[in-house]
C-alpha cells in the first residue's frame, strides 16, 4: 500500500460535521457536537472531502449559527414541546481545492473548485501543523519564483510567510487602501524596497506630500526627483540635478484648452481656433529643416515659443483692417475677441507657481530634451545606477492643476510604451499615492481634472497590453474614480473606519468573499486583508515592517505638548511660504 504523503490526511473520526446543503460557491454544514461548534471561528479554514479521490475542497467559514427546528416525526414529542431540537450549522464559502498529487508534484493548492462536495461529505478543521503546512504550500507555489515578493505573515498562522505573485500584482493592477494611521505607507515601502533590489525594476512613485522624498526612504536602486519650484527655475542643467520641468509644449491641444480656455466665454470658439493655428505654426518653425518636418501635428510633443504665440494673439486682438472707404479702418476679424484669453495666457506665463511649465529655458526648448526627460523617468541612466525606482515629489505643485500635471506624466509614459518595439518593451509600474486627489470621481465637471483622469482610465483599461502597471494608494477609496478602481484585480486593504469606504471595497470583492471585508474596521495597525490574482488564498496578513521608512508617522500631540520647549521655526515657515519653496535649516 502506498504511503499517503498528503498534508491533509484526515481520518473519518476527525470530522467535525457533514455537508447538509450545497450551492455553486457555498455550502451549509451540520456540526454534531456543541463543543466542536464553540471551537470554530468565522474566517477559519475548513477542508471538505471532495467527490474526486485524493482531493479536498478548501472553504472558509462565513457564518456560525444555531437553528431551532420542530420536526415531530423524528424526535421525542416531549423534547420538542419543552425545548425543541437545536441544529448547529456553519456556512462555508469555497476558496479553492487541495490536490494530494498531480503527476510528479505533491500537495497542490488551486483557486478553482473542480466539483462541489456531496451531501453528507465530511468536514475537517485545518489547524495546528496542518494549517502551517497548508500555508507553507500556498506560499511555496509563489515563493518558487526567483525573487518572490514577501509581504508579511499570515494572521491565522504566524509561522507561515505570506508571498505575493509580483507579476500578477502589477499586470492586473492593484489598490492599497487604508485609513490614516493604518500602516498604508509601510505597506508601500515594504513593496518598494523589494522592487529596488531587482536589477532591472522600473517604477515611479507619485509622492504627493513628500513622505517618500526623504533620506530615510533611500537605498540603492531608488532615485528622488522633484517638480521644479520657483527657486529652481533659473538653475542650469536641471535634469542632472533631478529637477523636473514639464514644459507647456508637452500638453496636447485638448490639455492646453482645458488649462487656458474659459468655455463660458462667447468668443471661446474663435480663441480655440486661433490658438491651434498659431501653435501649429510655432511647431512647424521649430522642426523646419529637421527629420520631423512635414510630419508634425497639433499634438506632437515638439517645442514652440509660447511668448511668440502670445505676441501674435495680441496683434490679432488689436488688428485694424482697411475699411470700405479709402483711408478708413475697421476692426479686424479677431479684434477684441481674444482680450480675455490673452490675459489668462499672460497670467499663466507670469505665475511662478506654474514656472515648471511656463518659465522654461533654452534647455527645455531643445528637440533633444524630451529624450533626456524620458530617460530620467523611464530609463536606468548609465550615470545614475540607482535610477530604478523613481520617487517624484509633487508636494509643491498647485492643487488646482495637480490632476492635469500628473495625468500629463502618465500620458507621456503610456504613449512612450505604446510606441516602443513590442519585442523590447520594458514594463513600468506607477504607484499613485493619495490617488483620491487626482484620480477622483469627476462630480465637479472640472475640465482640468477631467483631462488628467482620462490618462489614468486609459492605463487602467489598456495598460496591461503595453507593460504599464497601476497601483492605486488611497485612504479614501470612495473618492477614487470607479472606472479605475474597478480595473484593479488585487486589493490590499488595511483598516478602514469609514462606512462608505468599506462599502466600496466590499462591492469590488467577489460575491462569495464579501464576508472577509466585514473585518475592515477591526484590523490592527499594519494588518491587511489581501484578495486578488496575486495571492492564492484570500487572507488576513500581518505586514512586515520595511527597512526604509517614509516620513508618515503620526505626530504625537500630547508628547510634544509635554516637552519643555517648542522647536518649531515659524520664521522659516513664513519665509518658505513667501518663496513657495521648502527650505530646511
Amino acid at each position: 500500500m502506498m504511503e499517503n504523503n498528503s498534508i491533509l490526511n484526515y481520518k473519518h473520526e476527525e470530522s467535525v460535521g457533514t455537508i447538509w446543503s450545497v450551492d455553486t460557491g457555498t455550502a451549509i454544514a451540520h456540526i454534531e457536537k456543541d463543543e466542536e461548534l464553540s471551537k470554530l471561528q468565522v474566517n477559519q479554514l475548513i477542508a471538505i472531502l471532495s467527490p474526486h479521490p485524493g482531493r479536498h475542497i478548501i472553504g472558509m467559514i462565513s457564518k456560525i449559527f444555531r437553528k431551532a427546528t420542530h420536526e415531530k416525526e423524528s424526535f421525542d414529542e416531549d423534547l420538542i414541546e419543552n425545548e425543541g431540537f437545536i441544529d448547529n450549522q456553519i456556512r462555508i464559502v469555497f476558496v479553492g481545492e487541495f490536490i494530494d498529487k498531480d503527476g510528479e508534484r505533491n500537495n497542490i493548492f488551486r483557486r478553482n473548485v473542480s466539483a462541489v462536495p456531496t451531501i453528507d461529505a465530511d468536514c475537517f478543521k485545518i489547524e495546528g501543523s496542518k494549517l502551517s503546512e497548508l500555508m507553507k504550500t500556498i506560499s511555496t507555489d509563489i515563493a518558487n519564483v526567483k525573487t518572490p515578493l514577501l509581504i508579511g505573515k499570515y494572521s491565522m498562522d504566524e509561522n507561515s510567510i505570506a508571498y505575493l505573485d509580483g507579476d500578477k500584482l502589477f499586470q492586473r493592477h492593484a489598490a492599497i487602501v487604508g485609513s490614516t494611521g493604518s500602516g498604508k505607507s509601510y505597506c508601500v515601502a515594504k513593496i518598494v524596497e523589494q522592487m529596488a533590489d531587482l536589477p532591472h525594476s522600473n517604477a515611479i512613485v507619485f509622492d504627493i506630500h513628500g513622505e517618500y522624498s526623504t533620506d530615510s526612504f533611500s537605498k540603492e536602486g531608488i532615485s528622488h526627483y522633484k517638480i521644479a519650484t520657483p527657486s529652481d527655475l533659473d538653475i542650469k542643467d536641471k535634469l542632472n540635478r533631478n529637477i523636473l520641468m514639464l514644459p507647456y509644449w508637452l500638453l496636447t491641444y485638448e490639455e492646453m484648452q482645458a488649462l487656458m480656455l474659459d468655455r463660458s466665454d462667447q468668443n471661446a470658439p474663435n480663441q480655440a481656433m486661433v490658438l491651434s493655428r498659431e501653435i501649429l505654426k510655432g511647431k512647424d518653425e521649430y522642426t523646419k529643416n529637421t527629420d520631423y518636418a512635414d510630419s508634425i501635428t497639433l499634438d506632437s510633443p515638439v517645442p514652440y515659443d509660447l511668448k511668440e504665440v502670445l505676441k501674435e494673439l495680441q496683434r490679432l486682438d488689436e488688428e485694424k483692417v482697411p475699411g470700405a472707404k479709402s483711408n478708413t479702418e475697421k476692426a479686424g476679424p479677431y479684434n477684441g475677441k481674444l482680450t480675455r484669453f490673452n490675459q489668462r495666457l499672460q497670467n499663466k506665463l507670469d505665475d511662478k507657481r506654474m514656472g515648471f511649465m511656463f518659465h522654461i529655458t533654452e534647455d527645455e526648448l531643445s528637440l533633444s530634451w524630451l529624450k533626456t526627460f524620458c530617460q530620467c523617468i523611464m530609463g536606468e541612466r548609465e550615470e545614475k545606477k540607482s535610477n530604478r525606482i523613481k520617487v517624484i515629489d509633487f508636494s509643491e505643485v498647485p492643487s488646482d492643476v495637480l490632476p492635469l500635471v500628473i495625468g500629463l506624466v502618465v500620458r507621456i509614459i503610456f504613449t512612450i510604451q505604446q510606441w516602443c518595439d513590442k519585442n523590447s518593451r520594458h514594463p513600468i509600474a506607477l504607484l499613485c499615492d493619495e490617488a483620491h486627489l487626482y484620480v477622483q470621481n469627476n462630480e465637479t465637471h472640472d475640465s482640468v481634472a477631467e483631462i488628467g483622469l482620462k490618462s489614468f482610465e486609459r492605463v487602467a483599461k489598456e495598460g496591461r497590453k503595453y507593460g504599464v502597471g497601476l497601483v492605486i494608494i488611497s485612504q479614501r477609496p470612495s473618492e477614487v474614480n470607479r472606472t479605475v478602481l474597478s480595473q484593479c484585480n488585487n486589493f490590499i486593504s488595511l483598516r478602514l473606519t469609514n462606512v462608505e469606504d468599506q462599502n466600496v471595497i466590499k462591492r469590488l470583492l467577489p460575491d462569495n468573499l464579501g464576508n472577509i471585508a466585514d473585518n475592515l474596521s477591526i484590523l490592527d495597525i499594519g494588518e491587511a486583508i489581501v484578495v486578488g490574482d496575486s495571492i492564492l488564498l484570500p487572507s488576513r496578513i500581518k505586514l512586515d515592517k520595511p527597512t526604509i521608512i517614509p516620513s508618515s508617522q503620526t505626530i504625537a500631540f500630547w508628547k510634544i505638548w509635554s516637552n519643555n520647549k517648542s522647536n518649531q521655526d515659524l520664521n522659516l515657515a513664513v519665509s518658505n511660504m513667501i518663496k513657495q519653496s521648502r527650505q530646511i535649516n
